[in-house]
């Protein structure tokens, strides 16, 4: 309903009937896939890690922070709404870095790094926190708010969706998802390529800004390219473990 409301106003901007209705469309559609993404990766993502590095290790969570932050983060997509990049926007997206930062170091475990399918949903969670940063910095160092933007887009939903449809798609046709194909590594560092070149080149070689936009899409095609040509033979074959699905 929400994501409706949202396309909604953005149509109604578009023909002329509601006056910020392309910023709110757009803005409110990709902050409720923020949250959704925040509340999954708070529920999965420790999972995935104590699972999946090989040997027992207990992550730090903390029910104040999972609750402070999405609070702040509700009121920080609204205030972003109403006055967009003022102060208080800053304020809040300070504090979203501060309570997201201490959580992702609390997820840090060294054998994340020796998955794939473990260190791109963790990189893609960094890519929000830098993008809170980058947020507070619009008012307080003048920076582009687009910056932030691609930081959440390209980088947070961007590497989310693709690790999560990387490991689902092996779980789900019953293959190991310890054992990904072997180019994905290759993947997620085209799509994180792609994050740094659209976010951190602009910022030290603003010239060539339409230059990073293009090599930054490039990479990003390149990416679920090569994406598609891995597991397609994958989605469609039968499962490997006989059984119906």
């Amino acid at each position: 309903a929400l994501l409706a409301a949202s396309n909604l106003a953005f149509y109604l901007g578009v023909s002329g009937y509601l006056q910020q209705g392309v910023s709110w469309g757009l803005y409110s559609g990709l902050y409720l896939v923020m949250a959704l993404i925040f509340m999954l990766s708070r529920r999965v993502l420790p999972f995935f890690i104590e699972k999946g590095v090989g040997y027992a290790v207990t992550l730090r969570n903390s029910r104040y922070v999972d609750i402070a932050s999405l609070v702040l983060f509700v009121v920080f997509w609204i205030a972003d709404l109403v006055a967009p990049n003022g102060v208080l926007v800053a304020l809040l997206a300070a504090g979203l870095f501060a309570l997201h930062l201490w959580r992702w170091l609390g997820w840090h475990t060294p054998g994340i790094w020796r998955q794939p399918l473990l260190w791109s949903l963790f990189l893609a969670y960094a890519a929000f926190i830098v993008g809170f940063g980058l947020k507070a910095a619009v008012y307080f160092a003048g920076l582009s708010p687009y910056l932030a933007v691609h930081a959440f887009a390209v980088g947070g939903i961007g590497l989310t969706t693709l690790g999560m449809m990387a490991r689902i798609s092996l779980g789900h046709t019953g293959r190991n998802v310890f054992e990904p194909p072997a180019a994905l590594p290759a993947v997620m560092l085209l799509l994180a390529a792609a994050l740094l070149v659209r976010v951190l080149l602009p910022m030290l070689f603003a010239a060539q800004y339409g230059l990073w936009i293009m090599l930054s899409q490039g990479l990003w095609i390149a990416a679920f390219l090569v994406f598609l040509v891995l597991y397609t033979p994958i989605l469609t074959q039968p499962r490997v473990d006989g059984q119906d699905g």
